[in-house]
């Protein structure tokens, strides 16, 4: 069924209970008002016949002497009076005028004989018992409804008249319903008569109202075929889809639209996420903003240049991001006030730290107007960090080539100095002490050069990793357990601090704990008086980082870069291979390290791990192509 039928039923249906229970009701009043009508005049006609009688009884007995005990005596007296009485008779016959539903009247005696009735017939007959007026007057609109429709009955309205207070004689007026019912049946018809008009007035109503109610959808149809096009042209071209109604042609392209945009939320959904992640890595700070200069974009490194976090950037305006009190918020504030392109600007700041900024303003090529600006934000100390960390990591690549070709080179004539003077030693032994003393001199030199030897093999070796994920708490939980009593053995304090939550890293714990050791005891070794030693763990933008600072002499910035070096030391009885190793190892564990020192204050060195991939969605790391061998060895 068409929503338009159902709408015309609907409000027809409504307007019809409306009218019918309206005209129910109106009938009933229409039914209770004739009903009364009826038990007034009626009556009232009993109680004149009533007064008439009684008037005739006065005349017809006055000046006659009854015996009381002779009751057939008074009956015949009375019954002559009545008969005789003008105006009990004249009364009677204008009872029929008066009163519209009355049927008959009848005066009656205690044994209900009718002494005189309005039908000339019934005199002298018993009148049969007839139900009461007041009880149909009393009775409920179903009740009445169904009286006066059902077979035709004749209620009773009995006017008493007593002697001596006891009952004598009685007036009784019957009402016929079928006259009840000639005398509000005209009133039933125009009541009938105004429902069917409703009716038919309702049916025009409701088919107007439906297809004004039906436009808006009709529009709104119309507009979403516009925005889903696809929809419209769908079904008709398949041609086998019965023709929809309005709401269902609404609703369905509603549907239609609406996977469509979850379909787009979805997109925009894994976009974002892959926006987030490629923003979340940029080394470079990068803001967009609109033509009207609210900030949409910010990525994360945008946030360390200016000290602020996203949430409270989004939607903001360029003049209330850039801080005017800071160096590199003023310096972007003036480009953006006077609409000036910034071509890496470098901008140092309070802190000393060096940021290229460059500003672009973007622009529609056909109209020029102003679509929004592209904020870029580069660190260029970063940048040189790197580099440095590149030159190093060549120039160690470089010494592991180099050191591989020497060992192999030298450790063959070693081996063979060893062999001969051995050799040696035995044709000299006993003959010449002086001799076999240098002899034993030349020996232990050449085993020291054996180890220093071995030491550039084993540096040199590929390493291979055991790598495993757990969490990094434990690891550097068991090298604080491990340093402790040696360094409260160099009056050294030692101060961990694990953060609360776990921190799982992919990593070869034995390689790691290693690292840590070395630079653990250079800060012990750095401190010969004693002092503090505080290691600290802790989780910065998705990399796990080791702060191990102590509180020792420093490192002078003529050295800083040569600590990594192999062999650099200046330390006496340094092996100057500690740092070097340290440096391997992260870089193995795709990390890094950094070192912070102040001269007479003290150094600070960061080691920074990649979480585990399973935690950041990142890629599991693999260990570096190396050969089966038996491992580093220290």
């Amino acid at each position: 069924m068409r929503l338009k039928t159902k709408l015309v039923l609907a409000i027809t249906g409504l307007v019809f209970l409306i009218a019918g229970v309206l005209s129910i009701v109106y009938v009933s009043h229409l039914v209770d008002a004739a009903i009364q009508q009826s038990d007034d005049s009626n009556r009232m006609v009993a109680n004149q016949v009533r007064f008439a009688l009684h008037n005739a009884l006065l005349a017809g007995l006055e000046g006659q002497t009854v015996d009381r005990n002779d009751k057939d005596q008074l009956r015949e007296l009375v019954q002559k009076a009545i008969k005789d009485s003008e105006f009990l008779s004249a009364t009677l016959d204008s009872a029929n005028m008066y009163s519209t539903t009355e049927y008959d009247v009848n005066i009656v005696d205690t044994k209900s004989r009718i002494l005189l009735s309005t039908f000339p017939d019934n005199d002298g007959k018993v009148l049969q018992w007839r139900p009461k007026y007041s009880d149909l007057l009393a009775a409920g609109p179903i009740t009445k409804m169904r009286e006066i429709y059902g077979p035709a009955k004749v209620f009773d309205i009995i006017a008493p008249l007593d002697r001596n207070e006891q009952p004598f004689l009685s007036v009784h007026v019957g009402v016929r319903t079928t006259l009840l019912q000639a005398v509000y049946e005209p009133s039933l018809k125009e009541a009938f008569t105004l429902m069917g008009f409703t009716l038919g007035t309702a049916l025009v109503v409701a088919f107007l109202l439906s297809n004004l109610a039906l436009r808006p959808l009709e529009e709104i149809s119309m507009q979403l075929d516009y925005w889903n096009p696809t929809s419209a042209e769908g079904p008709s071209k398949k041609g086998e889809a019965p023709r929809l109604d309005t709401a269902e042609r609404v609703s369905t392209k509603i549907e239609q639209i609406g996977q469509r945009m979850r379909n787009v939320e979805e997109v925009f959904s894994a976009l974002k996420e892959n926006l987030d992640q490629v923003l979340g890595n940029l080394q470079d700070g990068i803001l967009l903003f609109t033509g009207d200069g609210r900030a949409v974009l910010v990525s994360e490194a945008a946030q360390r240049f200016l000290h602020v976090e996203s949430d409270n950037i989004l939607g903001l305006q360029a003049r209330e991001i850039f801080d005017s009190s800071t160096v590199l918020g003023r310096t972007l504030r003036e480009a953006f006030d006077a609409g000036v392109t910034l071509v890496q600007e470098d901008v140092e700041t309070e802190t000393g730290g060096r940021i290229q900024a460059s500003v672009d303003f973007i622009y529609d090529d056909h109209t020029r107007m102003g679509l929004g600006a592209l904020v870029t934000l580069h660190d260029r100390e970063s940048v040189e960090q790197i580099e440095s960390e590149l030159e190093l990591s060549r120039r160690m690549a470089a010494i592991g080539r180099l050191t591989a070709g020497v060992g192999h080179e030298v450790k063959n004539p070693i081996n063979a100095i060893v062999v001969h003077l051995e050799l040696l030693k035995n044709k000299l032994s006993g003959d010449n002490a002086p001799a076999t003393r240098h002899l034993e001199v030349i020996d232990a030199e050449i085993h020291r050069l054996d180890r220093v030897v071995q030491t550039l093999v084993d540096f040199s070796r590929p390493v291979e990793l055991r790598l495993q994920e757990q969490d990094l708490r434990k690891v550097i939980g068991d090298v604080l357990a491990l340093a402790d009593e040696e360094l409260s053995m160099r009056n050294v304090k030692l101060e961990g601090r694990l953060p609360a939550h776990p921190l799982i890293v992919n990593v070869d714990a034995d390689l790691l704990k290693q690292a840590a050791i070395n630079v653990i005891q250079n800060g012990a070794q750095a401190m010969p008086n004693g002092g503090t030693l505080r290691v600290t763990l802790e989780e910065e933008r998705k990399i796990a980082v080791l702060r191990i600072a102590d509180e020792g002499t420093g490192i002078p910035p003529e050295i800083r870069e040569k600590i990594f070096d192999l062999y650099f030391t200046t330390k006496s009885g340094g092996s100057g291979i500690g740092l070097a190793m340290t440096y391997r190892i992260l870089q193995l564990h795709h990390g890094s390290v950094d070192v912070q020192s102040t001269v007479g204050r003290g150094t600070e060195f960061s080691l920074r791990i990649p979480l585990a991939a399973a935690e950041w969605g990142r890629r599991h790391l693999q260990p570096a192509n190396v050969e089966e061998t038996k491992g580093l060895e220290t």
